[in-house]
């Protein structure tokens, strides 16, 4: 059986939801190790398990422009 095609979905005021078989890179291009095929990756900046989301968002009211 195939898998799904990889997806990333951008959540109104929250994190990126990748999806799939994606290979995550540092700013210095090294491979960040993800425990699971979906992952939430941080909007905010704020997150304390960067490039992860923590949930941060919702306390500081983080909004985004879509």
């Amino acid at each position: 059986m195939n898998d799904p095609a990889p997806s990333i979905t951008a959540y109104p005021d929250g994190p990126l939801i990748v999806r799939g078989d994606v290979e995550l890179r540092d700013p210095e291009g090294r491979p960040v190790t993800k425990n699971r095929r979906t992952v939430a990756l941080c909007r905010c900046g704020l997150s304390t398990i960067k490039p992860f989301c923590d949930g941060t968002h919702k306390p500081a009211g983080f909004r985004t422009d879509d």
